[in-house]
């Protein structure tokens, strides 16, 4: 039987076995797919992958045989067969298509929710400092220290973008810096410096395409080039380093982190945030990886957020942790935990890491594998996290470190990367 490439979503026959099951917790996403739909091009798909064999399995016995009064036939049987396998083909695509654009089975202990409102805390962490003054946002600090310029990038690139200048582009290297020697020297990650394009292929592997294609900023190099995109987070390219691989299991965990630029349409957030850094087309992202063996992705989920909000502990910066409904979750994940940080101009938390555990739902998609200690081939776990979100972050320090006369203290742990300087003021 001639058979195309195959792409690897959920597990047909396990859907198949537990439909019901799978039917309510994929409703559970908030998803509007008809699943009725799905199984009726599976029963069909199937039918014609039967017909084939049977075919497949006369012309055999005809050509055994040797019967030369027969050779008609088998010709006739060749033809039936191609035409059963354009068919079976169209009906397989449709399926592959279906398949593709289903999120993932969230775990158990994840709220049932439509959307943030039914999203449960888990913790808060940290002092909310009361200010004697009127706290000023993030914007207006940065205007008034003359280091953000929203009306310059609007001139020179558009909206939702941003110059950064002076010492809030340094504290903004520093943040980034800070992140990345903390991972890497106490969490256990291994920098990777990664390209900031991703094919088709690679999108696909971690959710992104095709369901959120309008999100992306697709990049055409020339006419003859495989399409290409900016990567909208490291965890695109860092996750896909393990794809079409046997992975050892003495390799594993593999833990990963990178700084990079990030780039997004927000294509969904129109009228949202437009003012200041919160909601930028570019921006900055220190993203933690881990690609573990499957049964582990739970305990690994709990040390990656352990290792986020490390960074908001020894930055003194008070934030708070929350569990994701499924209403909220992203495409790929089973479970998401949101760290939220103190945004005193607003008087409320916003976030500024989400770290998930996809368990295989992306390692399918990838064809990313290792054999388990009986020497069995299983799809690998994976998991990924802001360590933190570097703008954000920068927010939150002008926020909670600023003074009355809008200078900004730097936090302890910043000031070895910031040539020990003890604030920023204006000139």
């Amino acid at each position: 039987m001639k058979k195309g490439k195959k792409k690897k979503m959920h597990n047909i026959k396990e859907l198949r076995k537990n439909f019901d099951k799978f039917k309510k917790l994929l409703e559970s996403r908030n998803v509007d797919i008809n699943l009725d739909e799905l199984i009726k091009l599976d029963q069909e798909n199937r039918k014609f992958i039967q017909k084939i064999e049977n075919l497949e399995m006369e012309k055999k016995k005809i050509s055994k045989s040797k019967d030369s009064s027969m050779f008609s036939k088998s010709k006739e049987i060749s033809k039936k067969i191609d035409e059963l396998n354009k068919l079976q083909s169209n009906i397989n695509n449709n399926l592959n298509d279906i398949l593709s654009s289903l999120p993932n089975i969230p775990l158990s202990e994840v709220p049932i929710g439509k959307d943030e409102n039914e999203n449960k805390e888990i913790l808060k962490s940290g002092h909310i400092k009361k200010f004697t003054f009127n706290p000023k946002s993030h914007y207006q600090i940065g205007e008034k220290l003359n280091m953000l310029d929203f009306d310059l990038a609007t001139k020179t690139t558009g909206s939702r973008f941003v110059f950064v200048k002076d010492k809030l582009a340094t504290l903004e290297r520093a943040i980034s810096n800070f992140m990345i020697d903390t991972h890497t020297k106490k969490n256990g990650y291994t920098e990777i410096s990664p390209p900031l394009m991703a094919t088709v292929d690679t999108m696909f592997g971690t959710g992104q395409l095709p369901k959120f294609e309008n999100d992306q900023f697709e990049i055409k190099i020339d006419e003859k080039s495989e399409r290409k995109f900016l990567i909208p987070t490291a965890e695109v390219i860092l996750t896909n380093m393990v794809k079409n691989q046997i992975i050892n299991l003495n390799s594993l965990p593999m833990r990963l982190v990178a700084s990079t630029p990030c780039f997004r349409k927000e294509a969904g957030s129109y009228g949202k945030d437009t003012k200041g850094m919160i909601r930028q087309h570019q921006f900055y992202k220190v993203e933690m990886v881990s690609i573990v063996e499957n049964i582990k992705c739970e305990e690994e989920l709990e040390r990656m957020t352990n290792c986020a909000t490390s960074i908001l502990d020894e930055l003194k910066l008070p934030y708070r942790k929350i569990i994701l409904s499924t209403g909220d979750m992203g495409f790929s994940a089973e479970k998401t935990y949101d760290i939220e940080v103190w945004l005193p101009s607003e008087n409320k938390y916003r976030e500024i890491s989400s770290c998930s555990s996809c368990g295989t739902f992306q390692a399918r998609r990838m064809r990313a594998r290792y054999k388990n200690k009986d020497n069995v081939t299983e799809f690998v776990g994976t998991l990924n996290g802001s360590g933190l979100a570097v703008g954000r972050t920068l927010i939150a320090i002008l926020e909670n470190y600023q003074t009355e006369d809008g200078s900004i203290i730097i936090p302890d742990v910043l000031k070895p990367y910031m040539g020990n300087m003890d604030k920023i003021s204006i000139n």
